[in-house]
C-alpha cells in the first residue's frame, strides 16, 4: 500500500506522519503539495494536523478548495482510503467527506495534553484489531468539540461510524474524560462506506518508543494488516 501526506499552508503535523509511516510503520510514503492535482497513485491518503491557512474562517474551511481536494473527493467517492486527524478531520467536515463539525473547545481555551480514547467498533480498517481498553493519545486543538444534527447522530451511532470516544484511563465514558465537550464524546467518526476517517487526537504523537507511548503506533498498525 502506497500511502501520502498532503501538506497545506499551516499544517505542521506531516513530517510527523511521514516520519511515522516511513521509520515506525516501515511503509512507502511520498509528500503531497495542496496545489497538486494528483495524488500520485496513492492507496491511502492522509490529512495532517496543524493550522492550514492559520485557522481563518473557521478551521478547515479554506483548505478545503485547495486543488489537492478535488482529488482526494474523487479518490473518496471511489472508495480509496482518507484519514483526517486533527485540522485534516476538520477540513473533511467542511468537505462533506465527514458529517458534523468541530466547534470551539467547551472551555475556549487551546489544548494540548495526554488524553484517552476507546474504540467503539470492530467493523473498519482502522480499529479492527483493537483491544476495546483506553489508549492514552495526546490531543492539541481549540476547536476540537464535535457537533452534528440528531440525525446525523444517530446515524453514526446504528451504522458503527464512531471510531473512538474519550474515556478516562480505565476506559470508562465519562463527562469528566472529555477535554473539549464533544457529543456524546465523540473522538472519531467514519463514513458510511467505512472508507474515509477523521479523529482529534494525534496518533502518530504516540508512536515512537523513544517518547514513551506507542498507543497511537497500535492504532496506525491497523492500516497496514489488512
Amino acid at each position: 500500500m502506497k500511502f501520502g501526506v498532503i501538506t497545506f499552508p499551516g499544517s505542521n503535523c506531516d513530517n510527523d506522519l511521514l516520519y511515522c509511516i516511513k521509520e515506525n510503520l516501515g511503509q512507502n510514503v511520498v509528500s503531497l503539495w495542496h496545489k497538486d492535482t494528483s495524488l500520485k497513485g496513492c492507496d491511502f491518503v492522509f490529512l495532517p494536523g496543524g493550522f492550514s491557512y492559520g485557522d481563518y474562517l473557521r478551521s478547515g474551511a479554506i483548505a478545503r478548495f485547495s486543488p489537492i481536494m478535488n482529488e482526494v473527493v474523487r479518490h473518496a467517492e471511489k472508495g480509496g482510503y482518507v484519514m483526517g486527524i486533527c485540522n485534516g478531520f476538520q477540513i473533511l467536515t467542511e468537505a462533506g467527506l465527514l458529517p458534523g463539525a468541530l466547534t470551539r473547545n467547551l472551555s475556549t481555551r487551546f489544548l494540548c495534553k495526554n488524553i484517552y480514547i476507546t474504540p467503539q467498533t470492530s467493523q473498519t480498517v482502522l480499529t479492527k484489531n483493537l483491544e476495546s481498553k483506553a489508549y492514552k493519545i495526546p490531543i492539541a486543538h481549540a476547536e476540537g468539540n464535535f457537533y452534528c444534527t440528531k440525525d446525523d447522530l444517530k446515524m453514526l451511532n446504528d451504522n458503527g461510524q464512531v471510531l473512538f470516544r474519550y474515556c478516562d484511563e480505565n476506559g470508562n465514558i465519562t463527562p469528566e474524560s472529555n477535554p473539549n465537550g464533544s457529543l456524546e464524546n465523540i473522538a472519531g467518526i467514519t463514513n458510511k462506506t467505512k472508507n474515509v476517517f477523521g479523529m482529534m487526537p494525534h496518533p502518530e504523537r504516540a508512536s515512537d518508543i523513544l517518547l514513551g507511548n506507542i498507543d497511537g503506533k497500535f492504532i496506525l498498525e491497523n492500516l497496514i494488516a489488512q
